[in-house]
């Protein structure tokens, strides 16, 4: 129905910055809600980033609020997170989502989710 796929990720010292993208094909029209989740080795899976792509309204976990925006093209079908001043508590694997005629919200738990991209790994370390 829907495919997620999630580039960007890599290396970066602390302080760094990378951009992250996830490209959304198939049926998209209903998937209103997208963003990123983030998963860390011993941790859940929890929410970074989300934003409603009708109205464009954003939502930030505070772990990230104030370093990380995240953003969409004007097709609606790209979502773009800029991850800056990144600290090495940021390190996990970075997950693209997107929720299927459902609303959009700080919090939303993971098991809300109804696509899911397969991953890319984010690393800070010096």
């Amino acid at each position: 129905q829907v495919q997620l796929v999630e580039s960007g990720g890599g290396s970066v010292q602390p302080g760094g910055s990378l951009r992250l993208s996830c490209a959304a094909s198939g049926y998209t029209y209903s998937t209103n809600c997208m963003g990123w989740f983030r998963q860390a080795p011993g941790k859940g899976r929890e929410g970074v980033a989300l934003l409603h792509t009708g109205s464009g309204s954003t939502y930030y976990a505070d772990s990230v609020k104030g370093r990380f925006t995240i953003s969409q093209d004007n097709a609606k079908n790209t979502v773009f997170l800029q991850m800056n001043s990144l600290k090495p508590e940021d390190t996990a694997m970075y997950y693209c989502a997107a929720r299927e005629g459902g609303s959009c919200y700080t919090n939303l738990p993971a098991g809300f989710v109804d696509y899911w991209g397969q991953g890319t790994q984010v690393t800070v370390s010096s």
